[in-house]
């Protein structure tokens, strides 16, 4: 099939790629001339496992393109996706701009027999406003399908190529069958491909998100008051888990979620039931619990320096919102750098892709380090924030030799309490028992 791409953001990027990979003629689409052109001298915006090789294989194959041309990319093509932004107002709501203005530029261009697939994260009655949009625009009826994405940050070229399942929402029977047949190849092992009216389709994106930003925050709710009353979470966790009702998935303690999808749509569906004059008290818990949970690591610093932390040395592992990316959009980490640099500790920082990020939006108000054991000589305390591999399994004598104090915060709860205790640390996780010294 030849497919147009509108948006090479996260969504866009990969969603393009791997249609291209299994065959198809892809065009991607953006606005932004200077990322265009940077696509098209295989520079990669974004840091994701596996996407630059699809990416340049893709490209020498000629099945993939990148352009700022919608004219030029859109005639013929049998499908078209709207994967542009969908950024938060202030409101809370989701602001609908960029989709809008995708679906008029698009609309001169579109071959009668067209699919439009909005792909972007949109709240319910948007798939509607735009084939509105589209039929103002070219004087007919567009097909316009609702087709959410649920590929998680990190692992998001295995989400695509092996999806759990794939949501549709369609007006036509013969619409998902277009989309089916774009699919097929995904779908080898049996996978439901999942088809239902737009409303639903759109319903259904932020209700998966929401209910996993949920399992998140009542984790680590349970795991503050597992502290207190002398519990540790990990085994709470582990005797609830195995309950088949309730399982494992989403249900690990720590600094509260980040991103570009969770916060974000709690708050927009919550928006949402606003408009319809409902109360969601249960969607402003999860943000708020969230909210709070994130302050979480800085409570434990302050209360061991004693309320003083001016001029103490702080590391910190991890700045990106969770391992094997470089998004840091409502990351943690940003959150207790803030709150050390507010209190005049002077920080130092490591994070395998996310430094260059953190650089752009904090400048030299923290010291970089291109090693997670250069920032520890002299450090007062190392507070671990994201969980990646290589943070796992530190050579923990060289740790207390490198540090002025061997004290960690562990905010994913990476090492054993009891051994760290026995090794000599001053230790602290989420929700954890630590032993006596």
């Amino acid at each position: 099939m030849k497919v147009v791409m509108i948006g090479t953001g996260y969504v866009g990027l990969v969603t393009g790629t791997c249609f291209a990979d299994s065959g198809n003629e892809v065009t991607c689409v953006d606005i932004d001339a200077d990322k265009v052109e940077r696509l098209q001298r295989g520079e990669i915006p974004i840091y994701e496992p596996g996407l630059s090789e699809m990416i340049h294989r893709s490209v020498k194959g000629g099945r993939l393109n990148f352009t700022t041309d919608v004219a030029e990319a859109v005639p013929g093509a049998d499908c078209v996706f709207l994967a542009v932004g969908t950024p938060q107002s202030d409101d809370g709501a989701a602001d609908l701009k960029y989709i809008f203005t995708a679906a008029e530029s698009i609309a001169p261009h579109l071959d009668e027999d067209a699919v439009v697939v909005v792909k972007s994260t949109v709240p319910v009655g948007t798939n509607k406003k735009v084939a509105g949009i589209l039929k103002e625009k070219t004087g007919r009826e567009v097909d316009v399908a609702s087709n959410p994405e649920f590929l998680k940050e990190g692992s998001a070229v295995d989400d695509f190529n092996k999806p759990d399942r794939v949501v549709v929402g369609v007006t036509r029977p013969e619409v998902a069958e277009v989309l089916h047949e774009l699919y097929r190849p995904f779908l080898r092992t049996d996978n439901p491909f999942i088809t239902m009216n737009r409303e639903s389709a759109e319903m259904t994106k932020y209700v998966a998100n929401c209910l996993l930003a949920t399992k998140i925050s009542f984790i680590n709710e349970m795991a503050n008051l597992s502290e207190q009353v002398g519990a540790d979470i990990n085994d709470v966790r582990r005797g609830i888990g195995h309950d088949q009702r309730i399982g494992f998935a989403f249900l690990f303690p720590g600094v509260g979620y980040g991103g570009s999808c969770f916060p974000k749509d709690v708050r927009a569906l919550n928006h949402v039931a606003r408009e319809q004059g409902l109360s969601m008290i249960m969607l402003q818990a999860i943000d708020a619990i969230n909210d709070r949970q994130k302050s979480v690591l800085f409570g434990k610093l302050h209360k061991h320096f004693g309320g003083d932390l001016k001029g103490r040395k702080i590391a910190i592992w991890g700045l990106a919102f969770k391992p094997r990316t470089d998004d840091i959009r409502e990351a943690p980490s940003l959150v207790l750098i803030g709150q050390l640099l507010d209190a005049g500790a002077d920080v130092h920082v490591h994070d395998p892709v996310a430094a260059d990020n953190v650089k752009q939006e904090l400048g030299d108000k923290v010291t970089y380090h291109n090693h997670h054991y250069e920032t520890l000589d002299d450090a007062e305390a190392l507070a671990i924030v994201t969980e990646w591999n290589e943070y796992r399994n530190p050579d923990f004598n060289y740790l207390k030799h490198k540090m002025a104090a061997p004290v960690i915060f562990d905010g994913r709860n990476l090492y054993n309490a009891a051994k760290m205790v026995e090794a000599g640390f001053t230790y602290s996780g989420i929700g954890l028992f630590v032993p006596e010294a």
